[in-house]
């Protein structure tokens, strides 16, 4: 009945309705997540963070696949963006990326212990603080799902555009970096079904470049890549309004909102 109902209303109220919604919860969300202490906190780190990187490059990199074909020992010496589980490749790699982030919250409870152990510098959704408490190098990044926008201050309000890369886009933004550079962002995902669905992995993950990345047992929400492609045209935009660029270096990526570069020709 309820669909029926919500059918039968026009998209221009319907459009309406979503966004006083979606404003209101937000509005609700406000004065804990600008007002918490442990909020508090990461606002002073990361106004400490802005511009701090003016003119530089670095690199944001996804988990698909393709990383297997990307030599990442290139990066050592590069600032590095590692997104959710991107730790497991350190041991390999003999060195870490310069920071690590990951929003979801499913990846952020099963992988709290992993996360909380790192001794770079880690960011999580404000709702991670459920799982991960404060630490001198954690800082609480206030994420939602709700009102899409590109954020230039990452103090604020972030949206999640439903991928990280997004999220690590607006932080890259803040952070003052002039080109980002994406590996790893394959955009294509082996395993099938409704965006945002949570399903439990029932063996080897073949979407990430590491088999036990969302391994046996591991909950994870399918992709919504038609979302991600809206906020990703949002970043590239603002980018280019502000003088700067993202390119898409990512070997044999299916990603199309970027200018393709070769990745072994950055170095």
């Amino acid at each position: 009945m309820r669909s029926k109902i919500v059918k039968a209303i026009p998209a221009p109220m319907a459009n309406s309705l979503r966004t006083t919604r979606d404003a209101l919860k937000l509005a609700a969300a406000y004065p804990e997540s600008r007002l918490h202490p442990w909020r508090r906190d990461s606002i002073q780190k990361l106004n400490a963070l802005k511009d701090t990187h003016c003119g530089e490059r670095c690199f944001i990199i996804g988990n698909g696949p393709s990383l297997k074909n990307t030599d990442l020992t290139k990066l050592k010496g590069e600032f590095t963006f590692g997104l959710n589980r991107f730790y497991l490749a350190f041991p390999e790699l003999g060195f870490s990326s310069s920071l690590l982030l990951t929003i979801n919250d499913l990846v952020t409870e099963q992988c709290a212990q992993d996360i909380r152990a790192l001794p770079i510098p880690t960011f999580v959704s404000w709702r991670g603080h459920r799982w991960i408490a404060p630490a001198a190098n954690l800082h609480y990044l206030y994420t939602s799902y709700e009102l899409p926008k590109f954020a230039t201050n990452a103090a604020g309000r972030l949206w999640e555009g439903a991928t990280v890369t997004y999220v690590a886009m607006q932080l890259a933004f803040h952070m003052g970096f002039k080109q980002v550079i994406l590996i790893g962002v394959d955009h294509s995902f082996a395993t099938q079904g409704k965006p945002n669905t949570t399903v439990v992995s029932g063996g080897d993950d073949p979407n990430h470049f590491n088999p036990a990345y969302f391994g046996k047992g591991f909950r994870w929400q399918l992709p919504d890549l038609e979302t991600s492609e809206v906020a990703y045209t949002m970043a590239r935009e603002a980018y280019k309004v502000a003088g700067r660029e993202i390119i898409d270096a990512t070997v044999g990526g299916k990603l199309t909102i970027f200018p393709k570069v070769d990745y072994e020709s950055l170095f």
